[in-house]
């Protein structure tokens, strides 16, 4: 079921998700929901499943993180991460935030969704993109989520 999104404001650099289930198959995950999409991803919990667990049901704030491999900029298209179900292979937005020191990008992929990318192709650095870029990319398998707060 489609749940209406929330109307507040949350930092463009956090994700606002519902936690949908824990996996403990042999690789441990957790599912998230976004309000108002279809999307249902399955990240790595990280070190704190634990933490996890008593949030599911609840909204919370939390990073997506991922290391992309190339990272190219793109002058159309939109917000989104592909596929929508699963774990995500391919991400496409704004980015919202540079980091030169960890080269990496916030990107914004969708209403309060945004996923931190760590650049893993050589001769790519943070430095070299724009706030504001619209850019595309393959990730690494082994995108994780981390915790932040209930939101």
């Amino acid at each position: 079921m489609i749940h209406p999104s929330p109307t507040t404001k949350v930092d463009p650099t956090l994700t606002r998700t519902t936690i949908d289930a824990l996996c403990d198959e042999d690789t441990p995950c957790v599912c998230l929901s976004f309000a108002n999409t279809n999307y249902k991803l399955c990240l790595d919990p990280g070190c704190c499943i634990d933490k996890l667990r008593s949030m599911v049901g609840k909204t919370v704030l939390g990073t997506i993180h991922a290391t992309a491999r190339r990272i190219d900029p793109v002058s159309a298209g939109g917000r989104s991460i592909d596929p929508v179900a699963g774990r995500p292979r391919r991400v496409m937005g704004k980015i919202v935030g540079i980091d030169p020191r960890s080269n990496g990008l916030v990107v914004n992929v969708g209403p309060d969704m945004a996923v931190w990318l760590t650049l893993g192709a050589p001769g790519q650095e943070a430095k070299d993109f724009a706030e504001v870029e619209f850019i595309t990319c393959d990730i690494e398998p082994g995108a994780s989520f981390k915790f932040k707060e209930q939101a």
